[in-house]
């Protein structure tokens, strides 16, 4: 049964050209190894192989290292920022929305014209926020 499962195992080839445009989205950052081997079906020895091979980078003697914990954690922490500057460009909106229904409650009951010292023009800012 083994020897009929060795016979389904087919080696791929890849060429110099797939190869070095594997290298060439590692390098520009955009792809880690780990996202590479997945999007790919690549194992991480090979890109690696690739990388030592073709990089413009990397230097002779130095060995390229990426863990694969490491920019899971790096994407993690990327997202839980990006979730922390919504919340706080949220929160500003509803700051500025808030400041100028109360100019505009001023200028309607108090007769106080806060916006006249100001050219500028009120946010629509909750506007664009509600359509989302």
């Amino acid at each position: 049964m083994k020897a009929n499962i060795k016979l389904l195992k087919k080696k791929r080839r890849y060429t110099a050209a797939f190869k070095k445009e594997i290298v060439k989205e590692y390098e520009s950052g955009k792809f880690s190894v780990l996202q590479l081997e997945k999007l790919h079906g690549i194992s991480n020895v090979s890109i690696y192989s690739w990388i030592y091979k073709y990089s413009n980078f990397n230097e002779k003697d130095y060995r390229v290292i990426e863990m694969k914990n490491s920019s899971s954690k790096k994407l993690k922490e990327l997202e839980a920022k990006i979730r922390e500057l919504e919340r706080i460009v949220g929160n500003k909106q509803i700051k500025i929305d808030y400041l100028e229904k109360m100019m505009d409650i001023a200028k309607d009951e108090l007769d106080i014209d806060i916006k006249k010292n100001f050219n500028i023009q009120p946010s629509n800012g909750s506007n664009k926020i509600k359509g989302k």
